[in-house]
This record gives structure tokens, sequence and C-alpha cells, in this order.
């Protein structure tokens, strides 16, 4: 027997010996969580209690969205009831070879792009700024909000009001400044217009949630940067953004998932004229399943929005863990 060999006989025997003594570590008995997640193969008792409420909402999600796949691939007819005549893919090649649908899809990202883009700047910029108010920030921050607390569709009227040509007040304010022409008459005023009355309604929420993040940047880093020579805007650059950066990410999706599925204040002001310059995928859709009654080529529409917000959604999501793992 080799000399390692009888140590480790040694050392085993002298473990024995303690435990028998009662000395040395004791084994531990499990938990009762541990021991109810090892009989219910890792659901936990929170785990059982929320199952019926999750099992509940996924087949409210999981009917519809079956249902809609179905009719992607079928001629729904209405009368005499609801009726799923299957034609394959008839209803993709026409959504894919529809050029005006395509269109749309330009106009959508386009939209999406500008609303977010200036909703962002400006919502920063009032956050900063009343971020750095000592007085009068609880009367001025209820005013900035306000907008929000307006539905969309009223937005949609006050803006369509405020454009008339012929008592409109910023229509009059235009017309002043040399623009003679109908604001919702043109396509890219128009165009312009409904952008600008979501960007006014929207803002005060990046507003709102990036002053929250401004509200936990530490001021020594801030202080620190000062002594070191830093001005306003490397300080900001460097560290107050980097710092809100997940907030940020937060704002942008919560707006993202919206902006995808902006339909009311359009509906309302031009209904995607003139000349099709504000007809956004959503329009779109309305068009196709209540007004052609083409269901089936809705839902293809639909579903394409569909793939658009996951993936969105799953980009979103991504630069969060990213963050989160540096």
């Amino acid at each position: 027997m080799s000399a390692d060999q009888t140590a480790d006989q040694n050392t085993a025997a002298r473990s024995r010996d303690a435990g028998d003594a009662g000395i040395g570590p004791t084994p531990v008995a499990p938990s009762a969580r541990q021991h109810d997640r090892g009989r219910t193969g890792g659901i936990t008792f929170t785990g059982w209690m929320m199952s019926p409420g999750v099992a509940l909402l996924g087949l409210l999600s999981l009917i519809p969205l079956v249902m809609l796949i179905m009719m992607s691939f079928s001629r729904v007819r209405l009368l005499g009831g609801l009726q799923l005549e299957f034609v394959g893919l008839d209803n993709w090649i026409r959504a894919f070879s529809d050029v005006e649908l395509w269109k749309s899809w330009v106009l959508t990202i386009g939209f999406f792009v500008s609303t977010l883009g200036v909703e962002l700047v400006l919502g920063i910029a009032i956050a900063v700024v009343l971020n750095r108010l000592t007085r009068g920030r609880g009367l001025l921050l209820p005013l900035i909000l306000l907008p929000m607390f307006v539905a969309p569709s009223i937005v949609g009227l006050l803006g369509r009001y405020m454009l008339d040509p012929t008592f409109g007040l910023y229509a009059n304010l235009l017309q002043g400044l040399g623009f003679e022409q109908d604001v919702l008459g043109n396509p890219v005023s128009a165009f312009v217009a409904v952008t600008l009355m979501d960007v006014w309604e929207w803002t005060p929420l990046i507003a709102l949630i990036t002053l929250a993040g401004l509200s936990g940047v530490n001021p020594s880093v801030l202080e620190a940067a000062s002594i070191d020579g830093a001005d306003e805007w490397k300080k900001f650059w460097n560290i107050v953004l980097p710092s809100i950066k997940p907030i940020l990410l937060v704002a942008i999706l919560i707006r993202s998932m919206d902006a995808v599925r902006y339909f009311d204040i359009i509906s309302v002001t031009t209904n995607g004229g003139p000349a099709d310059a504000t007809k956004i995928i959503p329009v779109r859709l309305y068009e196709a399943a209540f007004r052609f009654f083409d269901l089936g080529y809705a839902a293809v529409i639909g579903i394409m929005m569909l793939a658009l917000t996951i993936m969105i959604a799953r980009l979103f999501v991504g630069l969060l863990s990213e963050k989160e793992t540096h």
C-alpha cells in the first residue's frame, strides 16, 4: 500500500471518529423549498400559484394566433357564418408582390425612425433641463406631462382643427410665414404633421423615464469629472449618457412597440392620405380588413407586423442583456 493511500484511509477514519463524537460539520437537512422543488421538478409553490393565470393568458394569446395563421392561408367568407377556404400561399405571394404594400412599409419605417429619433432627443433635453431646475419643477413637470394623458384620437382632432386652412391657428401662422398650401392636403407636410403630433404626445414619456434615470447618476462622479476639468458636454457624453443607457433602452422599447401600431392620429386627420402619403401599415391593415373585408390578406399583414414587433423587442432585450453582462 502506498503512502498516499495510507494517508487517505487515516483521514477518513478521523472524519468518522469526529462525526461519532459530534465534532465537525454535520449534514444539513434540505429546506422545505428545496424539497418541494425537487419533488415538483423545479416548479416552486409560487410557480404553481401563478400557473392558472399564466395558462389562461397563454390560451387567450395562442387561440387568436392560431386563428390568424389559419386565416393567412385561407379566403375568409363571412356570409352565412365564418368560413375558411384554403388557398395555400396565395395571400402570402400577393403580399410580397404588392408594390403598394411595400411603399407602406417604407413609410412605416420612416415614421418609426423619425418619431423615435425626435422624441429621444427632445425627451433627453427636457429631462436634463428639469433635472437642473431647483425651483418650479413641481409646477412645470405636470404641464410637460399633460399631452401623454390625452387620448390619441383627441390629439388627432386637435391637430386637425389647428391645421384647418380656414380657421386653424397653426395654419394661419404658416400662411403668415409664406406656406399657403393646406398642411394636411400636401403629401410631405401631411406626413410631417402626423409625425409631429405623435412627437408632441409621447415626448413627455421619454422625458419622464429619462428624468428617473438621471436621478440615479452618482453626483460624486460628476464632481470628480469637474475637478479634472471636464466641461458639461464631456460629462454628459462620457458619464451621464452611459449611466442612463439601460433606462433609455427601456423607454425606446416601450415607444417602439407603440409606434409600430400607430393608427389613431392618422385615422382621424388624414386617413392615409393625401395620395397614400401617410398610409402606413396599420392603416393599410385596417382598410384590408374592415373596408374591403379581405381578412385573409389582412391576416398576412398582421403576421408581418407581429414579426417586426418581435424582432424589435428581441433587439432591445439583447442590448439590455449585453449591458447587464458588461
